[in-house]
């Protein structure tokens, strides 16, 4: 079992308080909970951790269900570690540490990470078959010297904070709520790779993104964005989609930075997607497309000096 592998190899010198979960996009609910675990960690002078999977459960427990994520492994553990958490263990979930059960799994993190508390959601199960809901592990917790405790989630505007509400925000193309939701506006990052270089026929040059194929994606459309090269942040359009008007057959992510005239090939950038423009169009001339990517970029300017 590559987990107990992975566990294995660490040395925690002090009692701990652990919270279990894939925390995809470390979003407002998430950190909410992690407040919550630092929290009760340092009332009962316990070192706070986070066991998080490397991959979604899903991808073993049920391979043929397409998984998509809200961020990258290497975004996730950043991320969790400016929440300011004493100890991060990303595991390997596999068919080993699927098979377990809940007394197995708690066993595990008993004996490699000291844990005297176990912080959860009211829906959060563990072991095979979920059979370690708030109540079992209640139980488990009497045997094995441990304390449970429930946080509540949060919620806003009457809606849970979840990945999954996260999700749907985006397949709608709600970017503000999808930014409400997570604390932040949702970002893609990834290499700048060769395209067909069209952009330069009409005048608005744009840096090919090759994107995850795992990673979440808005509908296809046109997206004010904030791109961030080298450190630095440039106002920037970015169209998601197959371009129609070039009978584009793959979906694509193509940015057009404003006032930036350098080399990006290679480079690693970062998008975030602050608000969607338009829906994906099919013009009867390039003639016609420059004229709404000049319209386009008139109104991501203006937003995003309204939002400075």
């Amino acid at each position: 079992m590559q987990a107990k592998s992975e566990l294995s190899q660490l040395t925690v010198e002090q009692d701990t308080m652990i919270t279990v979960g894939v925390f995809d996009g470390v979003h407002l609910g998430h950190q909410h909970l992690l407040r919550r675990l630092k929290a009760k960690a340092a009332d009962k002078s316990l070192l706070s951790g986070v066991v998080t999977f490397k991959r979604h459960p899903l991808e073993t427990i049920a391979p043929n269900r397409q998984v998509t994520y809200l961020t990258s492994l290497a975004e996730r553990l950043d991320l969790l570690k400016s929440q300011g958490i004493d100890i991060l263990v990303p595991l390997t979930f596999d068919a080993d540490l699927a098979n377990l059960s809940a007394k197995e799994f708690v066993d595990l993190l008993k004996s490699h990470l000291r844990m005297k508390g176990l912080l959860i959601g009211p829906d959060f199960t563990l072991g095979k078959g979920k059979g370690g809901n708030a109540a079992t592990l209640s139980d488990l917790g009497k045997e094995l010297d441990f304390t449970v405790d429930i946080a509540p989630p949060l919620q806003s505007d009457g809606l849970v904070v979840s990945s999954t509400a996260i999700r749907q925000a985006l397949a709608d193309g709600d970017m503000e709520k999808a930014t409400r939701l997570l604390g932040r506006h949702f970002s893609l990052n990834g290499p700048v790779i060769h395209g067909d270089k069209r952009g330069r026929i009409i005048d608005y040059p744009t840096a090919n993104l090759n994107v995850a194929a795992d990673r979440a994606l808005p509908p296809d459309g046109v997206y004010t964005t904030i791109a961030m090269v080298d450190n630095t942040a440039y106002d920037a359009v970015t169209n998601v989609g197959l371009r129609p008007t070039f009978a584009k057959k793959h979906r694509t992510v193509e940015v057009f930075l404003l006032n930036f005239h350098d080399n990006l090939y290679s480079k690693d950038i970062t998008i975030e997607l602050v608000e969607k423009i338009r829906p994906e169009m099919k013009f009867a001339s390039a003639a016609e497309l420059t004229h709404q990517i000049e319209k386009d970029v008139k109104h991501a300017t203006t937003t995003l000096a309204r939002d400075r």
